[in-house]
């Protein structure tokens, strides 16, 4: 089997990696179950197998899903032919579950916002991503990587790096070196404000992360007081998760009181 650039594979071709990644999820319970994204040949997918969770295997492509079927028959029934973006989950389970995988590079940052989309069902997930993706999940304010994937993904979850991956450990070898991480969701998952606000404010913000937040937020705040506070001095990059749901309180609070007037 060739990898397919279409798909964005590179195949995993070192056992003990696979294995490491298998038990980085803490799933671990019959009626756990858990979500493999992107299982190619199958090189994670037997360590998962030998879980007693149920596994759902999600696979793009219709040669490896036939690949799959002939070498894990175990997995009839439990593996889906779509693209993982298209995929309805809550038809498929009723309450939580699990996600991991050796993600497609063409679309992990998308898998991430799935992931963000699905939170309330997403306890916890172990993905192997591009070093330059996994190192923006997990990066702190003030760090050159901390932009709105870290903000957005951070707001719901905790977020660790496992170990990283040398590109020589894959068949065809990528062009980046990779990363093993972990997403625990936090207890918390109430921000305490409109997500979707709090979505576009980040987004504006790092839209233009050279400028101090005094101008990119002119836009939401226009001749508010609060445009005058120090704190818009800074940069979007200095602020945490807490800073940006307190920025959007602001906002809240602007938005009601011009609609008093």
């Amino acid at each position: 089997m060739k990898a397919k650039k279409s798909f964005g594979q590179h195949f995993l071709n070192q056992e003990s990696i696979a294995f490491d990644i298998a038990q980085g999820i803490s799933a671990s319970k019959p009626t756990d179950c858990v979500v493999e994204i992107g299982p190619g040949q199958g090189v994670l997918t037997k360590y998962l197998l030998e879980k007693p969770y149920r596994l759902l295997c999600v696979e793009a492509d219709k040669d490896m899903v036939k690949y799959l079927k002939h070498n894990y028959p175990q997995l009839e029934g439990n593996l889906i032919l779509q693209d993982v973006l298209k995929v309805r989950f809550e038809e498929h389970f009723d309450d939580q579950f699990y996600v991991i995988g050796n993600f497609p590079y063409n679309i992990s940052s998308q898998i991430l916002f799935q992931v963000l989309k699905y939170r309330d069902r997403v306890p916890e997930m172990v993905g192997m991503f591009q070093k330059e993706v996994s190192d923006r999940v997990v990066a702190p304010p003030g760090s050159r990587t901390y932009g709105v994937t870290s903000v957005l993904m951070q707001a719901f979850y905790h977020g660790e790096t496992l170990f990283d991956v040398d590109k020589s450990c894959f068949t065809p070898p990528p062009k980046v070196q990779s990363s093993v991480i972990k997403l625990t969701r936090k207890e918390n998952q109430d921000l305490g404000v409109d997500f979707g606000l709090f979505k576009s404010i980040v987004k504006t913000s790092f839209g233009q992360r050279r400028k101090m937040l005094r101008n990119t937020m002119k836009s939401f705040l226009k001749d508010s007081d609060f445009l005058k506070d120090p704190s818009l001095e800074r940069r979007p990059e200095q602020l945490s998760v807490e800073d940006f749901v307190a920025l959007t309180k602001e906002v809240i609070a602007y938005r009601a009181s011009v609609k008093d007037k």
